[in-house]
């Protein structure tokens, strides 16, 4: 009687965890995806209109965007701080408030014909606040969840973190689906700010389940046996640097290539093949939603087969579709197109899912918080900030061909297949004690 009881309660906390975590996520994603497809579709003429070449704007718009990527190792350092000694809970309501608040506030900016360059200024600030709080966010996320879940299941609850991302892309891209309708004028004048202020609602909902959420089982152990350690980043940056540098390369593509067959897809699909916006948005979030589906079956598969195998699986169908995918679009058949992003998101999402539990069993747990938010959070400025610079820069340079989206990702699948072997190999050598 007494291990059902235990277990039932173990359950319904891994329950809590995992529901909490994918909140604070899919705010995360919502804001990386809000602000890119803002950037993809409007930015360049609301902040940036004297560049004149719609190219040159986005690229702009981008450059913004990658500024908030700076500060994110930052947020990493100081929130893994205070998470790997005095718990999770706690540095991850505030990364959610801070992260949410300045999204909320995104859609109160004048445009540069407002203000002039006060804008993109404004615009900067306010990214470089949203970085700070999304550095302490996934790490806490991705540890309240699999230090939170029962034995033999740590792939599955771990992969609703990652469940955020497409939380975070149906919310956004059904936000810009839905005041798209009324036109590209309104999109540019006004209708862009309701996205950014819709995240003023998911901070609210996030918050409620966050302050249900008990603190980790496998954190407050640690603090019971005394395994606290009063500068976490010391003993990371000494004794586990090539763990962060093989979790860097381990979520390549899984940061990056959602990108590019994302929102550098977007740019490519409405910039060089001039298709209409609505239904590649609808499609999008069609893609996304797939994932709540697929996803928990690539985790499942995970937990019984091992996450190593699952990535090598992942990567390769990533490398299939790369090519494809962008081809399917100059047919310009939404349907086709469609399917194509369901493909593909299926095939990169088995990279995804099964970092939290996979990366984890590489650091101490004392470190876990601070080693896991550096190792991601280098790979965004990489590859979620410098790479959509890179993107943009590639279609501006050769007219908007798709040969270097393509090349991108067949670089962002090695760099995984190579943080999965040297990631596997330390867990096997043993985590430093």
């Amino acid at each position: 009687m007494t291990n059902s009881v235990a277990t039932g309660e173990e359950n319904r906390r891994a329950r809590r965890a995992a529901v909490g975590a994918m909140a604070g996520t899919s705010l995360e994603f919502y804001d990386f995806y809000v602000y890119a497809t803002a950037s993809a579709l409007v930015f360049g003429k609301v902040f940036f209109p004297e560049t004149g070449n719609p190219f040159i704007g986005t690229l702009a718009s981008f450059g913004v965007f990658g500024v908030g990527f700076v500060a994110r190792p930052i947020g990493g350092v100081i929130f893994g701080h205070f998470g790997d000694r005095l718990g999770r809970k706690k540095a991850l309501i505030v990364s959610l408030l801070l992260m949410g608040g300045a999204t909320f506030a995104v859609g109160f900016v004048p445009s540069y014909a407002s203000i002039g360059l006060g804008a993109p200024l404004i615009l900067v600030v306010l990214r470089l606040i949203q970085g700070f709080a999304i550095g302490g966010e996934w790490g806490g996320a991705a540890l309240i969840s699999t230090e939170s879940a029962p034995s033999g299941k740590v792939n599955f609850f771990g992969a609703f973190t990652q469940m955020g991302s497409p939380a975070g892309t149906v919310l956004s891209s059904g936000m810009f689906a839905l005041v798209g309708l009324g036109g590209q004028d309104a999109l540019a004048a006004w209708a862009w700010r309701v996205p950014f202020w819709f995240a003023g609602v998911l901070v609210v909902v996030g918050l409620v389940l966050r302050l249900k959420l008990e603190e980790s089982p496998v954190f407050t152990a640690a603090v019971r046996a005394h395994e606290e350690r009063k500068v976490p980043v010391v003993r990371v940056l000494r004794d586990e640097w090539r763990t962060v540098l093989a979790g860097t390369c381990l979520v390549a593509i899984g940061i990056g290539g959602f990108y590019v067959t994302g929102t550098l897809f977007l740019s490519y699909a409405t910039d060089t093949l001039k298709l209409a916006e609505s239904p590649l948005l609808l499609g999008q979030t069609i893609a996304a939603a797939t994932s709540f589906v697929t996803f928990p079956l690539w985790a499942a598969w995970a937990d019984r087969s091992g996450a190593p195998r699952v990535m090598v699986v992942a990567v390769v169908g990533s490398v299939l579709t790369a090519l494809p995918h962008f081809l399917v679009a100059g047919g310009g058949n939404f349907l086709l197109i469609a399917i194509m992003l369901c493909v593909t998101q299926t095939a990169q999402g088995g990279a995804w899912v099964c970092i939290p539990a996979f990366l984890s069993k590489a650091f101490n747990v004392t470190t876990r918080y601070t080693g896991m938010s550096l190792a991601y959070q280098i790979a965004a400025i990489l590859f979620g900030g410098v790479l959509p610079i890179v993107g943009a820069a590639f279609l501006a340079a050769t007219g908007g061909g798709y040969g270097g989206p393509v090349a991108i990702l067949f670089g962002l699948s090695a760099l995984t297949a190579i943080g999965v072997f040297a990631t596997n190999r330390i867990v096997k050598r043993g985590v430093p004690q």
